[in-house]
């Protein structure tokens, strides 16, 4: 100690009576009840925050890593898109009736994709999924928070922003990335005014609509929006929480029937989702498809919501023990609810015996099943990250899956960019062209052509020279004796049977010759095993075979 310390240090009085104690020098602080900072303290949040930031930056690195042309499901929303845009600018009538077949409303996402596609191209159309995507994982860390704690928030979107789906859907021009975003708001509208008067919850009833209307199959998951508007505020409002639940269930049926009345919406919902067509897909094959992409995470969120069930506390400060944890009948339902959801998607595609889209599809689900996931992962580490190789161990096996699953979905359709430059001097507004994927080249080659110019090979009419009229496999073999198509392009795999039947046809036949074979590859198929596949793709080589007329 210096002498100036020493000069300016106050000494106590001395003792002015025999016996007298002297003041002490300093005194011991308060002892606070926990060691760290409770949560929703500041330092708490902005780490938290920080964490997601680098989550994020990473599920945006996985997604603009994946790279091919169009997929046939995004040139045909592009295209729609286009077709509306120029009919809402310019008055020009659309030859094509997109609400007829569309899975979602033709007017909402179609356009803004095509306006994006119209100043940035695909990629700008794919980057405007991308922040859709990034905004669903961003929603469901909030909400999570807001259920369990940060910890778990940060857990369920490591494990989000990771999967197969979400990965894809990042960087995939079709409307699951805005329903799934759309989905994600509602979700945390409703938990976000779980304390609040009963009339908030209706701010979530247009969101969950126009989620509706964007993609028709979001509709399976409004139950799970009026369950969760009932399970969040029971503990903080008992009773009062039915009323909660009654209010979004009408309003959103109510404001659903208003956008129905009036328009086709109807007509298209019946044809797309509840009245399509049954596929030949078996169910356990489904089922392990399902399993593959969604398995782990799946399996995650059942642990976590046993654990749930059996331990509320989520926290591990004592300063948290004496909040008001929900009841366990509570827990449990909310845990069946959850996970439970996860299971619609794989179960209505088991019903329609169809594996169109369940890649996409199955994402939905686990947006809700994901906050489970979080608390499974993070009791999984355990309190005071005990076990932290056991988290990391699980999220880098999600990671892994992730990565390899979206790779082959990316390399699951061929590169056409050689097949658009070989016909686009072929094609012009005048002629009637064939395609095992119509919709990619009328997306490359719109402003020779018009959609409805382009054939497909999946199921035809036709009527020939004589006045006769042909379906199925018969009118493609009469539309080729006539020399109906100027060009024809098949791929091999895409439907192999009609493209057997087509090539027959072409066989010897003088209208037409063959301009092309361009290979492409073995694109990866969700069927491996399909021995039909590996067949043509023995006889063809896996390329486009294209043909003019004479």
């Amino acid at each position: 100690m210096t002498s100036t310390e020493r000069a300016t240090r106050t000494v106590p009085p001395a003792p002015t009576r025999p016996g007298e104690q002297r003041a002490p020098t300093y005194r011991l602080p308060k002892t606070p009840p926990a060691a760290w900072s409770p949560a929703g303290c500041r330092r708490r949040t902005w780490v938290s925050r920080a964490v997601l930031l680098l989550l994020l930056a990473l599920q945006s690195a996985l997604s603009l890593r994946l790279s091919n042309t169009a997929f046939q499901d995004e040139a045909l929303y592009l295209t729609a898109g286009h077709a509306e845009l120029a009919h809402l600018l310019q008055g020009t009538p659309s030859a094509v009736d997109y609400a007829a077949y569309f899975s979602g409303s033709p007017h909402l996402y179609p356009v803004l994709a095509a306006a994006v596609d119209s100043r940035f191209g695909l990629s700008g159309a794919r980057t405007l999924s991308l922040l859709f995507m990034l905004g669903t994982t961003g929603l469901l860390y909030s909400f999570t928070r807001r259920l369990f704690n940060e910890r778990a928030g940060l857990a369920a979107a490591a494990l989000f922003a990771v999967m197969q789906s979400t990965v894809v859907m990042g960087y995939f021009a079709t409307h699951d990335a805005p329903a799934l975003f759309l989905l994600a708001l509602a979700t945390w509208i409703i938990v976000r005014t779980d304390r609040a008067p009963a009339t908030a919850v209706l701010v979530a009833v247009p969101v969950a609509v126009l989620a509706v209307g964007v993609k028709y199959a979001a509709g399976l998951y409004l139950p799970t929006l009026v369950g969760l508007a009932l399970l969040t505020a029971w503990p903080h409002q008992g009773a009062k929480a039915i009323a909660r639940a009654l209010l979004l269930a009408l309003g959103t049926a109510g404001l659903l029937a208003l956008g129905m009345h009036g328009t086709d919406l109807l007509a298209g919902v019946r044809r797309t989702t509840t009245h399509r067509d049954h596929g030949s897909d078996g169910a356990g094959f489904l089922l392990w498809q399902s399993a593959q992409w969604g398995g782990l995470m799946f399996l995650t969120a059942v642990g976590g919501a046993i654990s749930y069930v059996r331990r509320s506390r989520m926290g591990e400060s004592p300063l948290t023990w004496r909040l008001r944890d929900p009841s366990r009948r509570t827990r449990m339902l909310l845990g069946s609810l959850l996970c439970t959801t996860a299971l619609l998607a794989p179960a209505y595609q088991v019903h329609l015996g169809t594996m169109v889209s369940l890649f996409k599809h199955i994402g939905y689900g686990l947006l809700f099943a994901a906050p489970l996931a979080g608390v499974g992962l993070t009791r999984l580490v355990g309190a005071h990250f005990r076990h932290p190789h056991l988290g990391i161990a699980l999220w880098a096996a999600a990671l892994c899956l992730g990565i390899a699953q979206a790779d082959g979905r990316f390399g699951s359709w061929p590169d056409s960019s050689r097949m658009i430059r070989t016909i686009s001097s072929d094609v012009n507004g005048n002629g009637h062209y064939l395609s095992s994927t119509p919709e990619v080249p009328a997306y490359y080659l719109r402003e020779r052509t018009a959609h409805w110019q382009w054939r497909s090979v999946f199921g035809m009419a036709y009527t020939d020279r004589n006045h006769i009229r042909h379906t199925g496999d018969a009118a493609y073999r009469a539309a080729l004796r006539d020399g109906e198509f100027d060009l024809i392009v098949l791929d091999g795999f895409t439907n192999p049977q009609v493209d057997r039947v087509i090539s027959r046809a072409l066989k010897g036949n003088p209208r037409y010759r063959l301009l092309a074979h361009l290979p492409f590859g073995n694109p990866s198929h969700d069927r491996a095993d399909s021995l039909l596949r590996s067949a043509l793709f023995s006889e063809y080589g896996g390329r486009y075979r294209i043909w003019v007329k004479q």
